[in-house]
């Protein structure tokens, strides 16, 4: 049977004259893209200007709504109410969607940054305010998030399209969570290890844990981060790697969109 994964990346996410990774490398190798909503990172001149690059490029455009933190990069729990949620998540994801739309595109899918993701895989009532927002706004949007997290059984519940994703950069717990980036080992900084784990994900299904084990989860996608030091070299070893491994990359609304 023939292997298909989404490769994503986080995008955008400078902020006025600053600079975060480098976006135009990264989107010669990824096949959908996050952009950031203004709220976590980002700004309405970078997310227009993200968006034409994209387009311009025939990548597949989400949105990336966060908590309200500039300062803490989205990466710290605020402690939101799931309604607060929702008004600020529809209120970013409609925004976006607005400037795609404008360029003449369609946005594919939405996915949670930092924290709030976090959050959405463990807390069923957070997890269904960011979906919500999401269907409310378009029915045909994809949400992304982990596999067999509080995001799938409320996509499930909604009719809303689902995509499990997994991370090429990151280290797993044996219950299938993210180590924390405060714990060492965390960010899988060697090309050829994280290609190699990729690989992995895309064609049985497994990920090796820290502690030396594997976890069974399936990948729809899979995010290179930006800010990962040597990203745009990772990410172009990623895809090569997986293309040799006869894996076809393509974006997320070709997968779901187009399943029969």
């Amino acid at each position: 049977m023939a292997v298909s994964v989404d490769l994503n990346s986080d995008l955008g996410e400078g902020f006025g004259p600053w600079k975060m990774g480098d976006d135009s490398g990264i989107m010669d190798h990824v096949t959908s893209i996050n952009i950031a909503c203004g709220f976590h990172a980002g700004d309405p001149g970078i997310m227009v200007k993200t968006a034409e690059l994209a387009l311009e490029r025939g990548i597949a455009i989400g949105a990336h709504p966060g908590y309200p933190d500039l300062v803490g990069f989205g990466r710290r729990e605020m402690g939101c109410s799931p309604e607060e949620i929702y008004s600020f998540c529809l209120y970013q994801v409609g925004a976006l969607s607005a400037i795609v739309r404008s360029r003449g595109g369609r946005l594919q899918h939405v996915k949670a940054h930092g924290a709030l993701y976090n959050r959405g895989a463990k807390d069923e009532a957070v997890a269904r305010a960011i979906s919500l927002a999401a269907g409310d706004l378009d029915g045909g949007l994809i949400v992304v998030g982990p596999p067999a997290s509080c995001f799938e059984k409320v996509c499930q519940e909604a009719g809303i399209l689902f995509a499990a994703e997994m991370f090429a950069d990151r280290a797993y717990a044996s219950d299938g969570s993210l180590v924390p980036r405060s714990q060492k080992g965390s960010v899988i900084e060697d090309p050829r290890e994280a290609a190699s784990r990729v690989v992995r994900m895309a064609t049985t299904g497994e990920v090796p844990t820290i502690d030396g084990g594997n976890l069974k989860l399936r990948a729809d996608t899979i995010c290179l981060h930006g800010d990962t030091p040597g990203s745009t070299g990772m990410a172009s070893i990623i895809r090569s790697s997986l293309e040799e491994a006869g894996v076809s990359v393509l974006p997320l609304g070709k997968l779901l969109w187009e399943r029969p």
